[in-house]
């Protein structure tokens, strides 16, 4: 990403929402993000490839010297990682043989509108920019791994590399200058579109009631909503079947859902700790059909030693 600092919009581990060499007038840009219309997507992985070849992202495992097929249809990328930052999901639908259809979705980093892993950060290592996304710095992550189980999505992981957590940052030294991101830019459907996010959610609108008139009845946008769960997502998706299908959560939530939950449960297990430490600790009663325990047999008395003879005749 290079080593020009990255304009703060928002910062994990703080609730101040600051614009560095901004003041409180200062115009923020429009949120930007991704619109993926599944429905066109060929499943040929130039936005894979694109991505690694932009950000220099390693081969995963070993670096690519022992790479093996994973046998999962035609999908050896098989998750999003921290070398992984973009990945075609090949779903196969074949009841019988010769009926059936492909679903292909390119999945990415959501950039959540409320980010569980901005969140949870203890370091501030993951800011919210200018445009509403959400970046990782690598310079200042500890590789604590919090936010990786706080992403609903399994986006985030690490770089084996860095040995810090890394994802997609949307390109934000293309889109910082005014250039489209490698993904959507190398897509030759179209399936990937960027752009502000007001005009995304219009164009998805149209092309969901374009499909449905043409009789896939079962379109539908999958984050577009801004009052829906996460306060919507910066790069949401048209899906043709149930989002678990695809792999994603039907309701993601924040990880401060759990905090009202989590004190009353520690609160009860810490007096539960403090009573049954008060409990005084006593012998446990005698059972009545126990047998008794055998009286130890004592030995006989040693005997006396005997007299010894002396010179005289006499015994001593």
């Amino acid at each position: 990403m290079g080593t020009r600092a990255l304009p703060i919009v928002a910062q994990s581990a703080t609730r101040s929402i600051v614009a560095q060499g901004a003041t409180s007038s200062s115009a923020k840009p429009e949120p930007t993000g991704f619109f993926t219309d599944t429905t066109i997507c060929i499943g040929c992985k130039a936005c894979e490839v694109a991505c690694k070849e932009w950000n220099q992202l390693p081969a995963r495992g070993d670096g690519g010297a022992h790479l093996e097929m994973s046998g999962q249809s035609y999908d050896n990328t098989l998750e999003l990682s921290g070398d992984s930052w973009r990945h075609v999901k090949f779903i196969e639908q074949f009841p019988e043989p010769y009926e059936g259809r492909w679903l292909m979705m390119s999945d990415v980093c959501k950039h959540c509108v409320q980010a569980p892993c901005l969140e949870v950060c203890p370091t501030g290592a993951i800011i919210r920019t200018e445009f509403d996304t959400v970046v990782i710095q690598s310079d200042t992550c500890n590789g604590c791994r919090d936010c990786i189980g706080a992403c609903p999505f399994g986006v985030i992981g690490t770089n084996h590399v860095s040995n810090t957590a890394q994802k997609c940052t949307l390109c934000y030294d293309r889109t910082s200058v005014g250039l489209e991101p490698a993904c959507s830019k190398a897509c030759p459907t179209d399936s990937i579109q960027f752009g502000p996010i007001s005009e995304l959610r219009e164009r998805a609108a149209k092309r969901q009631v374009q499909l449905r008139e043409q009789g896939e009845t079962r379109a539908y946008l999958y984050g577009a909503d801004p009052n829906g769960p996460l306060g919507g997502l910066n790069s949401f998706y048209l899906l043709v079947d149930e989002p678990e299908v695809y792999g994603l959560p039907r309701d993601p939530k924040l990880p401060s859902r759990n905090l009202v939950k989590g004190s009353l449960i520690s609160s009860f297990a810490a007096f539960m700790m403090a009573a049954l430490g008060a409990l005084p600790l006593r012998a446990p009663p005698a059972c009545p059909r126990c047998p008794s325990p055998p009286h130890p047999v004592s030995s006989p008395p040693a005997p006396p030693p005997a007299a010894t003879p002396t010179s005289s005749g006499r015994s001593r």
